[in-house]
């Protein structure tokens, strides 16, 4: 439909999101949890479906958020992003808790996690 997309560069892309570094960090991270759920087919059902709405609620709020206009309703888009991101390592902890995962996998995606919500604290005090 759009095969020229991904020839599209930080410079050509039209959407203020697309530039934001937490934003390519936090589609990434995206990738990477959706990966881990596909092959972790074991874990709850509740818990995974809760784990990709929030790992997706952290992208699109940052994206919605960027398109505000005011700094207050882009804060709030940034914030909601934070929120969703303290509830992924909540999961995680659940999901590690059962013992469904190893340590060094609970750390890696507490370690990711920890870098997108300061990424994010640094975008939400910008808009004060």
């Amino acid at each position: 439909m759009f095969p020229n997309y991904k020839l599209l560069t930080q410079d050509t892309k039209m959407f203020d999101f697309e530039k934001l570094n937490v934003y390519q960090k936090a589609k990434e991270l995206n990738r990477e949890v959706l990966r881990f759920l596909k092959d972790n087919k074991p874990i709850d059902y509740y818990l995974r479906d809760q784990l990709k709405r929030a790992s997706i609620s952290i992208v699109i709020n940052i994206a919605e958020g960027s398109g505000k206009f005011s700094k207050a309703d882009k804060r709030n888009f940034y914030t909601t992003a934070r929120g969703s991101a303290y509830e992924c390592v909540s999961l995680f902890e659940l999901i590690f808790e059962e013992n469904q995962i190893t340590e060094e996998i609970f750390r890696d995606f507490y370690q990711k996690f920890e870098i997108i919500s300061k990424m994010l604290i640094g975008l939400i005090n910008s808009q004060k």
